[in-house]
């Protein structure tokens, strides 16, 4: 067993680590220097929890929402799922307010334990246990990365005589540059990177709006709007694990649900209304030919001429507002499920992770609209079940008190729980989840006559499974 001297957190705990000097001196110096973090999943103490700009948490969901994947996921209502433009404002409206509520809520673990959020999961799946969720939350991290590089790919290539490739190549790099650097950099960024492509949709509404009409269809895409928003709450420690513990819940969870919200909201109705629309008008019809969302955008942005170009070069890079910080969460989520990576920088990670996915991206830009609502559809489920055991075990079990996680045993497997109760409840809950989905791939007997309520299922039976489940858990281990 692991001397608990190792758990020490700081960053001179993490460099005495390195039996190089040369290797130690580096890492010192790239710190210091230029500014790039180092600490992966280790835990910050209370000595290093030190932010107190608040605020820096509002502009990274804003930013991170503020793109055109919002703008894409959005168009799903009418394109995917039939609906009107009613419908599908309604739709993002009500299940956004609802499933912002996990990720703004856990993000104000992130002062009071110092934790990573898929180490903080520990404490309820247990260290073995944690790699389920880890393994889910990589692939989803990984599917909203090529996502977003295949639609900043698409914007670019509508700027000028380059192919898709190239342009998901470009906007890779710079989403690598960013997400390298660590939260210091990524707090900066994030603040900055929503005023232009909020312009640029203000000015595309603006020029294009009397184009937009309503077509009414009834169907849900709620799951899908669940699998873009909720699963935001496996990473949401991840942003605000160095706050000053003083900080008040409430004020860290407000910034973060309006921060997650507005833009969300704004952006998918326009992505609904415009994709209601286009095929009444023959310019947008003709850029949104096979799904080309970049090309929609840029015909509606024909009015403004040459100008519209160079908005569309912003539109293309806003997508790093988006992969930056899931990208930064994919180094912590590998580390927690390959927990021997724990001693590999974090920032070498995310140059792995790159090397991944841009291939992928390249391969997979020519069925976008497919992996879009195919990926959302089922990412969303598992969020569920994973939200709702972490939910119970933190108010029911440990009442809400903090001071009931001992964070020196962070990696101590013997002094977590065991997980068989998180596991088997979130497992089990999924024989009432399939058979109530209803997605563009499946349709269940129960969703067949009340439509989809998977994503309710998942979390209504995982903690009614996990009470009696985690009762016999702690009975049996003690912990």
């Amino acid at each position: 067993m692991k001397d608990l001297k190792d758990v020490n957190t700081s960053k001179r705990g993490l460099y005495e680590k390195d039996s190089s000097e040369t290797a130690r001196s580096f890492l010192v110096q790239t710190d210091r220097n230029w500014g790039v973090e180092l600490r992966g999943i280790h835990p910050v103490d209370v000595q290093d929890r030190t932010e107190t700009q608040f605020s820096k948490i509002f502009f990274i969901w804003f930013s991170a929402n503020t793109n055109v994947l919002s703008f894409s996921t959005g168009t799903l209502g009418p394109v995917a799922f039939g609906l009107g433009l009613r419908d599908s404002c309604l739709t993002i409206l009500f299940f956004n307010l609802l499933c912002a509520i996990p990720p703004a809520y856990f993000t104000t673990w992130g002062p009071k334990l110092g934790l990573r959020q898929l180490c903080a999961s520990r404490y309820t799946f247990g260290y073995h246990g944690v790699i389920i969720p880890g393994l889910f939350s990589l692939i989803g991290g990984v599917g909203f990365c090529i996502l977003s590089s295949i639609l900043g790919g698409q914007s670019l290539a509508t700027v000028g005589n380059i192919s898709c490739t190239v342009g998901i190549v470009i906007t890779s790099v710079i989403t690598l540059l960013v997400s390298f650097c660590g939260l210091k950099v990524l707090s900066w960024y994030e603040r900055l990177a929503w005023i232009p492509l909020l312009a640029t949709f203000i000015i595309a509404t603006a020029v294009s709006g009397n184009h937009f009409i309503d077509t009414p269809r009834i169907l849900t895409f709620g799951a899908t709007i669940a699998g873009f928003t909720m699963t935001w709450a496996a990473s949401s420690s991840d942003y605000t694990a160095y706050f000053h513990p003083g900080v008040s819940s409430w004020r860290i969870f407000l910034y973060s649900y309006l921060g997650l919200n507005i833009p969300i909201i704004a952006v998918q109705c326009l992505g609904a209304a415009a994709a209601i629309s286009a095929p009444s008008v023959p310019d947008w019809d003709a850029g949104y030919a096979g799904g080309n969302v970049g090309g929609l955008i840029d015909a509606m942005l024909h009015p403004v001429g040459g100008f519209g170009k160079f908005l569309m070069v912003l539109v293309s890079f806003s997508v790093t507002g988006s992969s930056a910080p899931t990208m930064y969460s994919l180094c912590m989520a590998l580390q927690t499920v390959a927990p021997p990576l724990v001693v590999v920088p974090r920032y070498l990670i995310s140059v792995f992770a790159t090397a991944v996915i841009l291939p992928l991206s390249i391969v997979g830009q020519h069925k976008f609209y497919a992996t879009l609502s195919n990926f959302l559809g089922l990412i969303g489920y598992w969020a569920g079940a994973w939200v709702s055991a972490l939910i119970v075990e933190h108010l029911y079990f440990r009442k809400g008190d903090f001071m009931l996680y001992d964070t020196q045993y962070w990696n101590v497997p013997s002094k977590l729980p065991l997980g068989a109760a998180a596991l088997g409840a979130s497992t089990l809950s999924f024989a009432l989840v399939i058979p109530s989905m209803d997605q563009v791939w499946y349709t269940g007997p129960i969703a067949r006559k009340t439509g989809d309520i998977g994503f309710e299922v998942a979390i209504a039976v995982t903690a009614l499974l996990y009470v009696p489940l985690r009762h016999i858990e702690k009975r049996w281990r003690g912990v």
